[in-house]
């Protein structure tokens, strides 16, 4: 892209799409709010890393997500009892999931399509850039199952999409940068190739510290965070932690990146401000933290699974640092964190800096 004055415009154009988006929905949710059983939470996430000025390696993500309504039972939703001669496939696969038995717990369906792109760091040469990362794009849809208990959030999730051109990643890049105004990025022609892929995640949240408030409706909370995946796109061990401090904490999960079963933002029970009753639910809180991967595989930096394609040695050991402040106002969560993700393959020149901002209503 052109560097200069083009870049804020541009992610000043991405929050005006944000909200473009979600607002039309007001006048649904403008309602009495539904109880759990009944409430569904949608979220828009954009990631980009404009926010931080730059335009290279994670240069976009983009994620809408739909978490269900609290169910006893993952075949209580309707959806689930509709699915005819599926319907003994579907059961089957979650009697084999952990926790499935567990009367005690809360569940939740969660359902995203989702689109991240990767290019070099100089994206105006044509040529294949040996010693960079290769261009590449993953558009998908996931399915995760969420068990919980106001301390804990068990998610299994399956990821099923595509690289190559079927990710539409030139594509979605050339449409915003036509309408911008903005040079393209030269060198698409040497994207990885074309491939179905896959990953399961497991991912456990655990609040170590419940939500404590120090002073009337201050409070602070600790949740941690671990698990693992495994499939033909990524796979690896990942951790991390989450700190949040502010006026009438929610009870969901924390506020995740764009990331394999991080859907959070889905309260955990009726204190979360978004169901009080009077409609004038108000939180504000800040939140930092950390969070680290242990990688074995990733196809962006690996090249193809079964084709052989332009890859980089990539480092196994990374790390991201967040900050940032989340809103809710109502039924509506807003929140904007600054990402400082460390080195990930061989011979990059210095870490990375993106925004990462959601959108999230409870209907």
């Amino acid at each position: 892209m052109v560097k200069g004055s083009v870049r804020p415009s541009y992610c000043r154009s991405g929050v005006v799409v944000l909200l473009a988006l979600v607002l039309p929905c007001t006048s649904v949710v403008a309602q009495a709010q539904k109880p759990p059983h009944e409430s569904w939470t949608f979220t828009l996430h954009l990631e980009n890393d404009l926010f931080a000025d730059t335009d290279r390696f994670y240069t976009n993500g983009v994620k809408m997500s739909w978490v269900s309504p609290e169910l006893h039972w993952f075949q209580d939703l309707n959806w689930m009892r509709k699915q005819g001669i599926m319907q003994a496939t579907i059961n089957k696969f979650i009697n084999i999931l952990p926790f499935s038995d567990d009367a005690s717990r809360q569940r939740n369906l969660a359902f995203s399509l989702g689109q991240k792109m990767f290019t070099p760091e100089d994206v105006f040469r044509r040529d294949l850039i040996a010693d960079d990362r290769p261009y590449a794009g993953w558009l998908y849809g996931s399915a995760a199952f969420h068990s919980k208990t106001y301390r804990r959030l068990d998610t299994f999730e399956l990821q099923l999409g595509f690289t190559g051109d079927l990710s539409l990643a030139r594509q979605a890049q050339n449409l915003v940068h036509t309408v911008r105004g903005i040079d393209k990025a030269r060198g698409w022609d040497n994207q990885i190739d074309t491939e179905a892929g896959f990953a399961l995640i497991y991912d456990r949240k655990q609040r170590l510290i419940p939500r404590h408030d120090f002073y009337k409706q201050w409070g602070m909370d600790f949740i941690v965070h671990a698990g693992a995946a495994a499939g033909t796109v990524f796979s690896h061990l990942s951790a991390g932690l989450e700190f949040r401090i502010g006026w009438n904490l929610p009870t969901d999960f924390g506020t995740a990146l764009i990331r394999p079963a991080g859907d959070t933002n889905a309260p955990a029970d009726t204190r979360d401000p978004r169901y009080k009753r009077d409609g004038r639910g108000f939180s504000f809180h800040l939140f930092g933290g950390t969070s680290g991967r242990v990688v074995f595989r990733d196809i962006f930096l690996d090249g193809n699974t079964f084709s052989d394609s332009h890859s980089i040695d990539k480092k196994r050991l990374v790390g991201d640092f967040v900050m940032g402040a989340s809103l809710i106002y109502k039924k509506f969560k807003l929140s904007y964190a600054q990402v400082l993700r460390t080195k990930e393959f061989d011979g990059q020149g210095s870490g990375q800096n993106f925004g990462s901002i959601s959108l999230s209503f409870t209907y």
